[in-house]
């Protein structure tokens, strides 16, 4: 009986710490790329008319498919590719959908060097503290990634004095996961049982730099 008490209350750790950092999980309901900016369409080689950042009047369909280009959001997004032309917001959102895959499996496995290159400094530890907690315990971790079901901008801010933008994007993905004592048994989780993993996560980076990479700043749900 003690033995399964302090199991349960391992479980529940887990799960919270689990919420604090990767939103919620919730019943039924490709190889990851770099989250980084992409080049042009002229410059990829695959055939597709050139992107432009319209001036002066005109819609801009790239960020029109994502926001209203006259909200907050879409002038924040249009402000982010006068800076970088080549920015594209449907590629980003491509980019992203990879990313999510990528840390949310590399957090499952206890991938630190991983989620070191993808995570701001204080987002990392976050993370690391819930590996090094798992490991401690002698718990490990068995996750599959189904796929991702959902990915929408939310919100675009963009700040011109230091030309940062932050895009917060919604994930929902869908994984299988189990948690394993060091003795094998199941102390979380079901391998049969797909659950959604929904994530609210904010992305950042200085617009116009040398750098091509996104850094995950916020978590939430």
């Amino acid at each position: 009986m003690v033995q399964l008490m302090v199991l349960a209350g391992v479980a529940i750790f887990l799960v919270l710490r689990l919420r604090s950092l990767l939103g919620t999980r919730t019943g039924y309901e490709q190889n990851p790329d770099e989250l980084r900016t992409r080049a042009p369409a002229s410059d990829r080689g695959d055939g597709s008319a050139p992107f432009e950042v319209i001036e002066g009047g005109g819609v801009d369909q790239d960020i029109a498919d994502h926001v209203d280009p006259d909200s907050d959001d879409g002038k924040a997004l249009a402000a982010m590719k006068r800076v970088e032309p080549s920015f594209h917001v449907s590629d980003f959102l491509g980019g992203a959908r990879g990313a999510y895959e990528m840390i949310l499996m590399a957090y499952e496995n206890g991938d630190l060097d991983t989620l070191e290159q993808f995570l701001a400094p204080d987002v990392y530890a976050g993370f690391r503290a819930a590996v090094d907690a798992r490991e401690e315990q002698g718990l490990e971790v068995e996750a599959q990634f189904i796929g991702v079901s959902e990915v929408t901008l939310k919100k675009a801010q963009f700040d011109e004095m230091d030309n940062v933008g932050d895009l917060t994007i919604r994930f929902v993905g869908e994984m299988t996961t189990v948690v394993r004592d060091s003795d094998g048994n199941i102390v979380e989780g079901d391998p049969n049982t797909v659950k959604k993993q929904k994530d609210l996560w904010t992305f950042s980076r200085v617009m116009g730099s040398d750098n091509p990479n996104w850094l995950l700043v916020a978590t939430g749900e």
